[in-house]
């Protein structure tokens, strides 16, 4: 089966959607809870497996194979088809989970392949897979934290990978390394060379509050950073949050967290 070639179009800034165009037959595939809207006529169905033509009549075993690959990124053993089953050309729309920005790949441009953190996907043509990529390397297994268990996307279709704040990618050359933090890294194509290497001494290690481990990858390849991590922005707000005090009353700052995340749903 081949990949269903698909129209988009991404809407907002700072908290964005994109909005697929399917053809009449022409399916999209997404993590179960992202879809926004869709038109009607477009049928929804949650599947067992990762999602690719190749599981397409394939058996239970092969489905489950998919799927558990899928439990050790931290994902749904599902993922949700959409089919568009009437007649002309219909819409859906899938929605990102937190402040940042959608980037949409098209994978026959990168050897078929891309690699990204666990939970980068959001939603892809039919025939893309959503597989797991460990990390070989002893140090990088070890140490590697958020990096160390990705998310590979394979196929010759277009897949969209959300990422937090601000993405930029940076195109290495033959030996060029680039530094940075494993929390920010978005994706990579998978000719980059993945490793972790100590942040600095061990005064930096402990008190520089940048974390004990930087990754660094080497060209040739492109790679993806993103400026703010769920985690981290998920970090601060709780570390920022008032602790309601003792005995179920409620605390001096007027609410405590509860507030911080009324703040949000206002907006």
């Amino acid at each position: 089966m081949m990949n269903d070639e698909i129209d988009f179009k991404i809407h907002g800034d700072d908290m964005q959607f994109v909005e697929v165009e399917l053809d009449p037959g022409e399916t999209a595939i997404a993590e179960a809870g992202s879809m926004m809207m869709m038109d009607d006529g477009i049928v929804m169905e949650t599947i067992f497996g990762d999602g690719s033509a190749g599981q397409h009549g394939s058996g239970f075993f092969d489905k489950l194979k998919g799927a558990s690959k899928r439990l050790l990124t931290g994902e749904s053993l599902f993922v949700t088809t959409f089919t568009n089953n009437g007649s002309g050309k219909k819409h859906v729309s899938f929605a990102a989970p937190y402040p940042g920005r959608i980037i949409p790949m098209d994978l026959s441009r990168y050897n078929g392949k891309i690699i990204c953190q666990k939970d980068a996907f959001l939603a892809a043509a039919r025939g893309v897979s959503v597989g797991v990529e460990f990390q070989r390397k002893l140090g990088t297994g070890f140490f590697g934290g958020e990096g160390f268990i990705m998310q590979k996307l394979e196929g010759d279709g277009l897949a969209f990978v959300h990422a937090g704040g601000t993405i930029i990618r940076k195109d290495l050359q033959v030996g060029e390394r680039l530094r940075l933090d494993t929390g920010c890294l978005v994706a990579m194509t998978e000719n980059v060379d993945y490793n972790i290497e100590a942040a600095g001494g061990i005064k930096t290690s402990l008190f520089g509050g940048e974390g004990l481990f930087l990754a660094t990858l080497t060209g040739p390849g492109s790679v993806w950073v993103q400026s703010m991590p769920f985690s981290r922005l998920a970090s601060r707000v709780f570390a920022s949050a008032p602790v309601s005090k003792g005995g179920g009353g409620s605390s001096s700052d007027e609410g405590g967290i509860g507030n911080i995340f009324n703040l949000f749903s206002d907006r």
